[in-house]
């Protein structure tokens, strides 16, 4: 069975940082392409980041490049989103994706950036 399971969200501060996870298992996690979308409250998902299988390559939205870094671990089946200078609009439920052929979603994990 296919699972990708984000966690690390949570509540903090404008400025703060916070490191999500994805734990990933059930197919050949080194092969896929990995990426993190988030979806903010009345808007559409949004593809943030993405790092390809041997994690030498990697892409982010304008909006979050400086502040954020997408890495991963194979040998961990993991994909990680660190996330520094976090900013209000940041706030999303931030999900973990795996593409080769088709797509795998996660359920999401909360990030809320708040005083």
């Amino acid at each position: 069975e296919v699972q990708l399971q984000a966690s690390g969200g949570g509540l903090v501060p404008p400025g703060g940082s916070l490191t999500l996870s994805c734990a990933a298992s059930g197919f050949a996690f080194d092969i896929y392409y990995m990426s993190w979308a988030r979806q903010a409250p009345g808007k559409e998902l949004e593809r943030v980041s993405h790092i390809n299988p041997d994690g030498q390559y990697t892409t982010y939205v304008d909006s979050v490049k400086g502040r954020f870094t997408i890495s991963r671990d194979n040998a961990k089946n993991t994909v990680y989103l660190q996330m520094n200078s976090l900013k209000p609009e940041d706030t999303a439920v931030y999900y973990c994706n795996a593409k080769r052929w088709g797509d795998y979603w996660g359920k999401g994990t909360q990030v809320t950036v708040s005083s």
